[in-house]
């Protein structure tokens, strides 16, 4: 292990790191390392505790207790990160991994922990409200991302010990969060969006602006610099191994956990599910002579949506993509979950928990032994990533959560909803914040953020002021709007680290809808 992956931001000495807080107090022995202070850093945080109560497809409690929420779905991710880790570690690919860069399996686990913290209420859902919010209210050009929010969290937000900021993590968790390796826009250069092709995440946005998925905001990009050169023989763009073990992780996970989740409520059907998978494979060939025209105008007809994902892969990652391969994927899901396990209705019997254990059990042990390592691998790949076949089968998988969970109706209701109320919340303390009368009565973490958001954008204005620029192009170096910047960025943070019940009761209270005048302390 080289001394750069245990560098810590602030230096700390045994003894503060015994006495600090309570986390630390977990892993008194030397002999543990860092990155198990790390480790229990994060599960101790506030954040990591907030995760419970915070949506990972429907809010906590929609459907009774069997549906996964933020915390049950990073510590299944943990789960399988580590299983993996451990398999590279004991296998033969051993000195390839440490050769570019170190496995540790606690790194792993404490990447895997904090990988999630940056998700605001509602899940996937408030990501793209905030964005929306933060980059058309505040004009913060990289708007919001739940992997930036992440980093932020760890690295500024949350507090440990005297350190200044952050939980002062060690160089290799830090970089094992960098799922995104770059900013939305301008860090670094060349910038990932701009190159042919983009890595796996950066592809231009919504907007038309910069990538649509990156791991540091404007004010964080020190600090991602900083911990980037921590491995200097890491190829640009390229997330550490640790960090690809992570991600891998995540697919796994998020490709199987939810759809127990809605197989156990009932949400999906056979019929459904058996009409679209049967429906392209006897018709595969002429839905393959069909337009995209037609295959959208029809695309609630079986079949289509199927169709729509094969074209999808294809186009998108055709340096992996293969139509065998592919019509072998779908196969194995129609059997294994078609003619499996929704053959039969859940019950909540011992026999049809067994049968879902046996599902899911039986794919994450296909999927983890479909790990490889790989000292070059493609652009849009990663060192530690399924092989081809695999990579097809989650896709599947993943498009039936998509198709038969996501994009139900009565979901989309509740969703129009929460978007309405997080976007009233902001509003709302922005007015609250404007309110020379009343604006010393705020919330005192908020005021926290704010000024912590507008010292990091007074710096930025000094150091960078090429960054700072509106989503309209123009320079943002004025007083002014650093000031609005910081106030954008302060409610921003604080709005993201509501659970969706705090949410919920704030907006509630702040447009005078909440039936208690009084909180309790």
């Amino acid at each position: 292990m080289t001394d750069h992956r245990i560098e810590r931001r602030t230096p700390e000495t045994p003894v503060q790191q015994r006495v600090s807080s309570p986390a630390d107090a977990i892993s008194v022995n030397p002999s543990e390392g860092p990155f198990r202070d790390d480790l229990e850093r994060i599960r101790f945080s506030p954040y990591f505790s907030r995760l419970a109560a915070v949506t990972q497809v429907v809010s906590p409690g929609a459907l009774g207790n069997v549906i996964t929420n933020r915390l049950t779905h990073t510590i299944k991710v943990t789960a399988v990160a580590r299983a993996i880790a451990m398999r590279i570690r004991r296998g033969p690919d051993s000195a390839l991994a440490q050769q570019l860069g170190g496995v540790d399996p606690v790194v792993v686990q404490a990447a895997a922990s904090a990988h999630d913290l940056g998700h605001p209420p509602f899940g996937h859902l408030g990501e793209r409200i905030l964005d929306r919010i933060a980059r058309s209210r505040f004009d913060l050009a990289d708007g919001f991302e739940g992997n930036a929010q992440t980093f932020r969290i760890l690295t500024q937000l949350d507090v440990h010990g005297t350190a200044p900021s952050g939980l002062n993590l060690t160089t290799a968790v830090r970089a094992a969060v960098l799922k995104y390796p770059w900013a939305r826009f301008g860090v670094p250069q060349p910038h990932p969006s701009t190159l042919d092709p983009t890595p796996k995440g950066a592809g231009v946005g919504a907007d038309g602006v910069g990538s649509g998925k990156f791991s540091a905001y404007l004010p964080d990009v020190a600090e991602l610099t900083q911990v980037l050169a921590g491995y200097p023989g890491r190829a640009e763009f390229r997330q550490t191994v640790e960090c690809s073990v992570m991600d891998v992780a995540d697919d796994i996970a998020y490709s199987l956990h939810d759809l127990d989740d809605f197989h156990r409520a009932g949400v999906l059907q056979h019929a459904s599910v058996a009409a679209e998978f049967r429906a392209w494979q006897r018709h595969r060939a002429e839905l393959a002579g069909a337009t995209a025209g037609e295959l959208h105008t029809q695309e609630r007809r079986p079949g289509r949506r199927l169709e729509l994902l094969r074209r999808r892969l294809r186009d998108k990652d055709g340096w992996i993509f293969d139509e065998d391969v592919f019509a072998v994927a779908v196969a194995r899901v129609a059997d294994d979950l078609v003619d499996g396990l929704l053959a039969a209705p859940y019950d909540s019997s011992m026999d049809a928990e067994r049968a879902l254990e046996a599902f899911t059990g039986s794919w994450i042990n296909h999927l983890q032994e479909s790990v490889t390592i790989t000292a070059n691998p493609n652009p849009r790949s990663a060192f530690v990533a399924l092989n081809r076949q695999a990579w097809h089968e989650v896709a599947v998988l993943k498009f039936v959560h998509q198709r038969f969970v996501l994009d139900r109706p009565d979901l989309a209701m509740f969703q129009r909803g929460q978007a309405e109320l997080l976007a009233n919340l902001v509003a709302a303390l922005d007015s609250w914040l404007a309110d020379p009368d009343d604006a010393g009565r705020i919330p005192r973490r908020l005021v926290d953020l704010v000024d912590l958001a507008t010292g990091a954008y007074t710096r930025l204005a000094a150091e960078q002021p090429e960054l700072l620029v509106a989503p309209s192009g123009e320079r943002s170096t004025s007083p002014d709007a650093i000031r609005r910047l910081g106030r954008g960025r302060g409610i921003i943070d604080y709005v993201a680290s509501l659970s969706d019940e705090e949410a919920v009761r704030a907006g509630s209270t702040l447009t005078g809808a909440g039936g208690l005048s009084w909180t309790a302390p």
